[in-house]
């Protein structure tokens, strides 16, 4: 089963970009990367750029709103995810726990949904 990880954390939580504790954390993800290529499991995964980039959109009543940023109202940013296939949440979750987030943040872990009912 493929499961979706969702980094969050808040940038004050976040090691500051340049600085030996940044180097570290970035060392640790590129060896969290690593190892779930060699264990067969990684389908992809990446970082994203800072929630000033972001424009979200909703439909009401036939009219499309776009804003500034993201959508939701929470002090912690989605700042990348992975996606990894697993045999089940328990696997899945352990994978999670090895994230670099996970110590100052968050990672959410949420099964894909699978549309072809002859994988089901």
């Amino acid at each position: 089963m493929q499961y979706m990880f969702l980094l969050y954390s808040t940038p004050e939580a976040e090691p500051v970009y340049g600085t030996p504790e940044f180097q570290a954390m970035m060392a640790d993800f590129a060896a969290f990367s690593e190892k779930a290529q060699a264990d067969g499991v990684l389908r992809g995964g990446e970082g994203l750029q800072g929630i000033e980039t972001a424009t979200s959109i909703k439909v009401r009543g036939g009219k499309v709103e776009t804003m500034d940023g993201p959508f939701a109202e929470t002090r912690e940013h989605l700042g990348g995810y992975y996606v990894l296939d697993v045999p089940d949440l328990d696997t899945a979750l352990r994978y999670a726990a090895q994230m670099p987030v996970a110590a100052f943040g968050t990672v959410e872990v949420r099964p894909l949904l699978n549309y072809d009912p002859a994988d089901a």
